[in-house]
């Protein structure tokens, strides 16, 4: 028996007495990824990012861990409603203009010391002082540094268009903006280089565009480091007790880690390792979220059909973006049809084998997605259910 055909006898024991759909996170397998995560971080603390997880239960069970502190959240409401269910280090990781939300941010002095909020242009400063509503609270604020590479005198960019600050000298503009503006302290740094961090580099049968992507990501890695650096030296120059400078992400978290000047670093899908780390030679992981789909028809030889399953992850929209049938091994989809939203037929020699009512378990292409679309996941250890946890949907909360 196969490593992954032990894992699906595992997981149909587990939740046999539950009805599909359903999601569960092998706990064996989330530990050894939190671990490995600790380990490629040479030392330096990871905060684990909330919007791969997005389940307060197994957020806790990461920060348990020695190796991981703080969370970075993704927005203005999440990140209120971490701190008040007691979370006292949130890095806001994108700007926001949520003006209720800053308003409750700079009336309440818990909330105020918990959370830190991210901006990139003296205009997100002018909103949260607009939004104070009478709140006097220090906001803690972060400048983030945007890490695409740059060639051929700009014309070419590499990365993802996020932050303006490019150069040291307008991140050092923006940190002075931010010491000279009452109401704000300045206490970080952010980084993420996601054409380094979430792109794969080696590519199932494409070989030169596989070399092509570790061309490219190992000038970027070099060149990036550097103007780290200088970014780090020209704000310490303005804000000598800058409290952290974060940086990389799962896909990259031993080379960001190398670097002197990042003090942290930030990572959350290779808690649950979704298919779209399957292809990176910088380290390998093991599936910890999967969901599963009832069969519900057999119409023919070699085939069945699930319900539902249709779950498509953001990002430019290619078949890199959706689910794959993962266990039983050897089913893919039919090219006409794909996902569906109330029904997936499925082909392959597996499928005369599964009988209706039988669980197919898929891997989401990316990590907390996955939760936008179950109210709870069941937590696997060994071949049982040991708890049922709410998502941040079960919960109630849908923060985008």
């Amino acid at each position: 028996m196969t490593a992954r055909a032990a894992d699906r006898a595992r997981y149909d024991r587990a939740t046999a007495h539950l009805d599909a759909p359903l999601a569960i996170v092998d706990l064996d397998a989330f530990d050894a990824n939190a671990e490995d995560l600790i380990r490629r971080a040479g030392g330096k603390p990871v905060r684990v990012a909330s919007k791969s997880v997005r389940c307060r239960t197994l957020l806790e069970r990461a920060l348990a861990k020695d190796g991981f502190a703080g969370i970075m959240s993704f927005t203005l409401a999440e990140s209120l409603w971490l701190a008040r269910s007691g979370f006292d280090d949130i890095l806001l990781a994108y700007p926001s203009a949520d003006r209720a939300g800053f308003a409750e941010l700079a009336g309440d002095p818990k909330l105020a010391s918990a959370v830190t909020v991210m901006v990139d242009d003296p205009a997100q400063l002018a909103l949260i002082d607009a939004s104070r509503d009478g709140g006097r609270e220090v906001v803690r604020v972060c400048l983030e540094l945007d890490t695409s590479l740059k060639l051929l005198g700009g014309r070419v960019r590499v990365g993802a268009r996020r932050s303006p600050l490019h150069s040291p000298a307008q991140v050092a503009d923006m940190a002075r903006t931010v010491a000279r503006r009452p109401g704000f302290k300045l206490v970080g740094i952010m980084a993420y280089e996601g054409h380094i961090a979430g792109v794969g580099d080696a590519i199932a049968g494409r070989p030169l565009r596989s070399r092509a992507v570790r061309l490219m990501q190992a000038a970027a890695r070099r060149e990036l480091a550097e103007r780290r650096a200088e970014v780090v030296r020209a704000v310490r120059a303005v804000v000598p007790d800058l409290e952290y400078v974060n940086g990389g992400g799962t896909g990259s978290v031993q080379h960001t880690a190398a670097e002197d000047a990042v003090t942290e670093i930030a990572a959350g899908s290779g808690l649950y390792v979704p298919r779209l780390f399957d292809n990176y030679t910088s380290f390998s992981g093991r599936p910890a979220a999967l969901f599963a789909q009832p069969v519900v028809r057999r119409p023919g030889v070699g085939v069945v059909t699930v319900l539902g399953g249709g779950y498509p992850a953001s990002g430019a929209a290619g078949l890199d973006r959706l689910p794959v049938p993962y266990l039983p091994e050897g089913l893919r989809y039919d090219p006409q049809e794909g996902p569906g939203e109330v029904q997936t037929p499925l082909l392959g020699p597996p499928a005369d084998d599964l009988l209706i009512g039988d669980k197919v378990w898929f891997r989401h292409a990316k990590a907390g997605e996955l939760c936008e679309r179950f109210d709870a996941l069941q937590l696997i250890e060994g071949d049982a259910v040991t708890a049922t946890v709410p998502t941040y949907r079960g919960e109630g909360l849908t923060f985008l």
